[in-house]
């Protein structure tokens, strides 16, 4: 199993797959590298190494200080796989979590990336999608068994259109662990105190940072349903960036899959750029 070792000791998973264009792709809050199970052999038949990790306390990696549990520090951590990779520059592929990550590199760390794509996240973060975060984070399901969760996300989230049931056994599959005692989430629950605790502060304004990728190739995705990013926020991202390649993923919430139709030809347009 792949991992490497921070500075402060803590062992990180990571994956890399394929020869090319190095795109490190940075997962959702609470996931981990299974985020772009779907996306990957899209962008691998393109020439990508597809480079993926699980944060801090994510998936197969350590659990560390919760303090520790930071977008910095998980940037440091990205910059810190890529030094392990000898890779100087790539391309950050950013998902919810990984987008703000992305937005914070090009603000402290831009001459190690090669452009970014940002998946159904921007500078501007609704509030109801961060109340369904505190609602979840850090507890496990209430349901017992994969095939419970399956079924329980099938219907809550009836806003993503014609996903077929495998799917949704993939998904929980991928981030619910089966127990005698029922499902257990695999990320230290204490994340959620590093989150809710970050998240009493006043949210500091993230347009300086957006624009901090001035220069770089980009891509941006928002699902027609988010209630992370709205709308309104994807369009003005549009208008700062109108070179930026874009889509609204119909049938979608947060966040798309990435191997929709209008995602992949999104990211194909991106990685030409690249």
């Amino acid at each position: 199993m792949p991992k490497f070792t921070t500075a402060d000791g803590t062992q990180l998973y990571f994956t890399d797959e394929g020869t090319g264009l190095p795109v490190l792709a940075l997962a959702g809050l609470t996931r981990n590298t299974h985020d772009f199970d779907h996306v990957a052999p899209h962008l691998l038949k393109r020439g990508i190494r597809l480079i993926r990790m699980d944060y801090r306390g994510r998936g197969q990696s350590d659990w560390a200080d919760p303090a520790s549990y930071t977008i910095p520090q998980e940037g440091m951590d990205a910059l810190a796989l890529l030094d392990h990779l000898s890779i100087d520059k790539a391309a950050v592929l950013g998902t919810s979590r990984g987008g703000l990550i992305a937005m914070v590199l090009a603000a402290t760390a831009k001459d190690r990336l090669l452009g970014v794509a940002l998946n159904d996240i921007g500078p501007e973060i609704e509030a109801a999608g961060l109340s369904v975060i505190k609602d979840y984070i850090g507890r496990n399901p209430a349901q017992r068994t994969h095939d419970e969760a399956a079924q329980f996300r099938a219907k809550a989230w009836s806003h993503f259109k014609g996903v077929p049931m495998e799917r949704w056994q993939t998904e929980v599959r991928n981030h619910y662990t089966q127990t005698d005692a029922g499902l257990l989430i695999n990320y230290d629950p204490k994340l959620a105190d590093t989150v809710l605790a970050a998240s009493t502060n006043l949210a500091p304004d993230l347009w300086p940072v957006f624009d901090a990728m001035a220069g770089l190739p980009l891509a941006f995705l928002r699902g027609d349903a988010s209630d992370l990013l709205s709308a309104a926020a994807f369009d003005e991202m549009r208008n700062r960036r109108p070179d930026a390649h874009a889509a609204t993923v119909l049938g979608r919430g947060h966040v798309p899959f990435l191997d929709e139709p209008e995602s992949i030809s999104v990211l194909q347009d991106w990685i030409q750029d690249l």
